[in-house]
């Protein structure tokens, strides 16, 4: 009796373990699986690498489906230099602090000497003629935007709250690889080797100062900005957050109609990603443009949204990370993704496909 007994004790124990496993078993989440990744058209993909294989240059190139989010790529996981591409998170930055109640893009400015940088700067003419110059947050965006003025970028970086709060701006929105470094007149001194003097800002004392340096200080600089750009991104990073900025994912529909209509009237790079648009096409685009030695650039860019006749949007970025190609070479390059997307475009929608 008694060995019936235990017995029972024993498989009673034993069926209580084998309810709790099972019990947690049911209990356990479930891992969640991502949906797969829409795959790029054949034809997009293939072109999209016989362009960047062939070009004579280090690239990186992407084209993504704002519609229906495929990507196509060469080296577009890699790091290469922003240069004036960058100033598009800076106008995000401003932006959004404008959609939060931080500040107001009507608000005045004063420029003074001080504020002057480098390179291109049309604005510093206005300063330099008048002892200063007044003028608001909305047109410094303009400016730096539409004419690439470094410094109306960095003025407005400064109201933003400075690089800081563009690389806060970067990290919160979760933007991917962008990097953003210390604004224009930092960056480009780092570049060449040297520290920033505020009387680089006028005339070609920057020049003068890059020259004087010995060749080897400048190839070393040179060449530590291209193995590890400090405002390097890739090229699959910048289509995502172009694709998410047009479906209003970034900022409000205000300030995301009016980044992308600024956008629309850049007048840099005219024949880069511009020069490749069928009629009845648009662009919203954003060029950069980087320091030579000996005859190489780091960093000739274009990247923007293309909008074709029936609406479909399709992001690119061409990023050419260093390169001593002939300048139409390189713009050919650009010109051929931006035909390459249409044409795949076109193709998708079949013959009956009209403009």
């Amino acid at each position: 009796m008694g060995l019936a007994l235990a017995g029972v004790g024993q498989f009673s124990k034993a069926g209580n373990q084998s309810t709790k496993v099972a019990a947690a078993t049911q209990a356990a989440p479930r891992a969640t699986v991502p949906p797969p990744q829409p795959q790029a058209p054949a034809y997009l993909r293939d072109r999209v690498r016989e362009l960047g294989r062939g070009f004579n240059g280090e690239v990186g190139i992407a084209v993504k489906s704002i519609d229906e989010g495929w990507t196509a790529g060469w080296r577009e996981s890699e790091l290469h230099p922003q240069q004036s591409v960058s100033k598009l998170w800076v106008a995000i930055t401003a932006l959004d602090a404008v959609d939060k109640g931080r500040l107001r893009l009507e608000e005045r400015v004063t420029l003074g000497r001080d504020d002057l940088t480098l390179f291109h700067q049309p604005i510093a003419a206005k300063v330099l003629s008048n002892g200063g110059h007044t003028t608001s947050l909305a047109e410094l965006m303009t400016e730096a935007l539409t004419k690439s003025d470094n410094t109306a970028n960095d003025r407005l970086m400064r109201a933003a709250g400075g690089a800081e709060a563009v690389r806060r701006m970067i990290a919160e929105k979760k933007l991917g690889q962008i990097r953003f470094y210390n604004g224009e007149r930092q960056l480009q001194s780092r570049i060449a080797g040297l520290t920033w003097n505020q009387s680089y800002s006028v005339g070609r004392a920057f020049y003068t100062a890059r020259e004087a340096l010995p060749i080897t200080a400048r190839s070393a600089a040179f060449k530590r900005y291209l193995d590890d750009p400090y405002d390097g991104a890739s090229a699959a990073a910048i289509v995502d957050a172009l694709a998410r900025l047009k479906n209003g994912e970034l900022l409000s529909p205000a300030s995301t109609a009016r980044l992308l209509t600024t956008m629309g009237n850049t007048r840099t790079g005219a024949n880069r990603l511009r020069g490749g648009l069928k009629p009845g096409w648009t662009i919203s685009h954003k060029t950069g443009t980087g320091q030579v030695l000996g005859g190489t650039q780091a960093g000739y860019n274009d990247i923007g949204i293309l909008t074709a006749p029936d609406g479909t949007s399709y992001a690119v970025a061409v990023m050419i990370k260093k390169t001593a190609t002939p300048l139409p070479v390189r713009m050919a390059l650009m010109n051929n993704v931006v035909r390459a997307t249409i044409l795949q475009h076109e193709m998708a929608r079949g013959p009956a496909y009209t403009l």
